[in-house]
């Protein structure tokens, strides 16, 4: 994936990712994408690999580490992950789709 921005993002095969991602969410699997922070608390990712993966129905986004076990109580409930970004005003990568 290389350098977007002025930042280096983790290299692979994001084709092959991107087809996992989805064969994960056609059968069943819940699946949320956590954006890494940085150290001043600003997430860090590929736009356009976010966007993608957005775009497969998968809620991308960041939270502290104090909402991630909240987070983590609403996936395992199978709860609105979207609802519960936005119930807790943190905004959502959205597809480019």
């Amino acid at each position: 994936m290389g350098q977007r921005a002025g930042r280096r993002y983790e290299g692979g095969d994001a084709e092959a990712l991107l087809d996992r991602l989805a064969r994960l969410v056609l059968s069943g699997v819940n699946v949320i994408v956590l954006l890494a922070l940085t150290d001043s608390g600003r997430p860090s990712y590929d736009p356009l690999l976010s966007a993608k993966v957005a775009a497969l129905g998968i809620p991308v986004f960041a939270c502290t580490p104090d909402q991630f076990p909240d987070l983590m109580a609403t996936a395992l409930r199978r709860e609105d992950v979207h609802s519960w970004a936005a119930d807790h005003d943190i905004k959502l990568i959205r597809s480019d789709a």
